[in-house]
């Protein structure tokens, strides 16, 4: 017999947490539901949730060891994180993200079916807003 699991929330390191919470909240939606520090938006970690789903965000550095400029060959580590969300109407969020200010492209049918629009986070990391088209 396996272990009992209910769920899983991934945790995302992120450079500047106003710069993310600002994109995961203002841009996606996401509800800040808990904060290591309850005022402000200058925390180091925080539990973000939408529709059921979880995501929680980590600072990659305390503030007094913080470069003042993202590692470059850290983001680029990134990119093979992706995150993938259900999203009935690719098109729409297409819309509504480029009406948000993101630099998007159009969503495309992948070989296998299902229709995706990609966009970067604040950090780099990869979101894949997808839905099947059969």
């Amino acid at each position: 017999m396996g272990i009992a699991i209910r769920g899983m929330v991934p945790l995302l390191q992120v450079f500047d947490m106003p710069t993310s919470i600002a994109f995961y909240r203002d841009v996606l939606g996401f509800e800040v539901v808990s904060t290591s520090t309850p005022r402000g938006e200058h925390f180091d970690w925080a539990l973000l949730r939408l529709n059921g789903m979880e995501l929680m965000l980590n600072t990659a550095y305390e503030q007094d060891s913080r470069p003042p400029q993202p590692d470059p060959a850290r983001i680029a580590a990134h990119d093979d994180t992706a995150m993938f969300f259900g999203c009935p109407d690719v098109d729409a969020a297409y819309a509504y993200l480029r009406s948000r200010g993101q630099n998007v492209q159009e969503p495309k049918v992948a070989p296998y079916g299902m229709k995706q629009l990609y966009v970067r986070d604040p950090d780099g990391y990869n979101l894949c807003f997808q839905w099947e088209t059969r």
